[in-house]
């Protein structure tokens, strides 16, 4: 069971998905980019690249809503990080964005994470997540609702109000349109 749980983890970490393929160029090409228009980050390595949420359609439209700057947030399940003793994200990280097919469409910067109940997440924090202002909240509970169930179907567990939710607040610092 608890084999399964980190499995889930590091497949669906905070709606991100990270199965190993190879890595697109664009990723490389993207970063060195930045790195060209930004060279005191020259010397840092790449940072990770993965695709939102677990399949095309929302990797797609996220990956988008993040070029635009429309999505600013990133929701994770507090309970993977501890069940896979990972640490929380740290400020200052920054990550590649791809689309499903693994082409970079922007780098982000983690800016805050905090920690907190499902059931307190409020309608600025979903607003940034789902790139919407039109129900941002219902809508936010709905979709990470259903996706939390999805995951931990397999486990025998069911999400609660209460379960803490590993809230990312991020700015796009870079796409590939730049």
């Amino acid at each position: 069971m608890k084999h399964l749980t980190i499995l889930i983890f590091l497949v669906l970490l905070g709606c991100k998905n990270e199965i190993k393929r190879e890595i697109d160029r664009s990723v490389y090409d993207i970063w060195n980019d930045y790195t060209k228009s930004n060279p005191d980050f020259k010397n840092n390595k790449i940072p990770e690249s993965w695709y939102f949420h677990n399949n095309e359609e929302d990797a797609n439209r996220l990956a988008e809503l993040t070029v635009t700057g429309k999505k600013k947030a990133a929701s994770g399940f507090y309970v993977w990080y501890k069940e896979a003793n990972a640490s929380l994200p740290k400020i200052g990280t920054k990550h590649i964005i791809t689309d499903f097919d693994g082409k970079a469409q922007a780098i982000i910067e983690i800016k805050k994470v905090d920690t907190i109940p499902f059931n307190q997440i409020s309608t600025e924090y979903a607003e940034m997540d789902m790139g919407t202002t039109i129900d941002p909240l219902k809508k936010w509970k709905k979709a990470h609702w259903d996706f939390f169930t999805s995951v931990m179907k397999g486990s025998g567990e069911k999400p609660t109000e209460e379960m803490l939710i590993v809230c990312e607040r991020f700015e796009t610092i870079w796409t590939a349109r730049d």
